[in-house]
């Protein structure tokens, strides 16, 4: 995920609160332990890694369940908007519905459902 231009603007419609467990990041190799899937958001299986656990985009891992090697760098990291703010969007991933983006409380992925072209 190419993280270092603008990609465009987007402005929040509505707030995003972030999960309370720290950011996991993993890298290529990692050895993860997968589990259950997320009903909201399909893509996203729940992996366990030795230094901390969070949700991943499935299709980021050799298997979607069991014992998982990492196959792409992954850092599950959010960001906590709140309606208006404006957010520079550094990279789209369209296929589990999130941008990651750069806003006033940092960068970190928001789902794209609760934001808006400023366009």
């Amino acid at each position: 995920m190419c993280k270092d231009h603008v990609v465009h603007s987007v402005v929040a419609k509505q707030e995003h609160q972030i999960p309370e467990r720290p950011p996991l990041r993993l890298t290529i190799s990692e050895q993860v332990e997968v589990g259950e899937r997320d009903t909201e958001w399909p893509e996203f299986v729940f992996v366990t890694a030795v230094h901390g656990a969070g949700w991943v985009p499935a299709r980021h891992l050799s298997a979607s369940s069991g014992t998982a090697v990492v196959l792409t760098p992954y850092d599950t990291t959010e960001l906590r908007t709140q309606r208006g703010d404006v957010l520079e969007v550094l990279a789209e991933d369209l296929t589990s519905g999130w941008l990651w983006c750069r806003g006033p409380g940092g960068e970190g992925w928001v789902p794209a459902k609760t934001v808006e072209d400023t366009s």
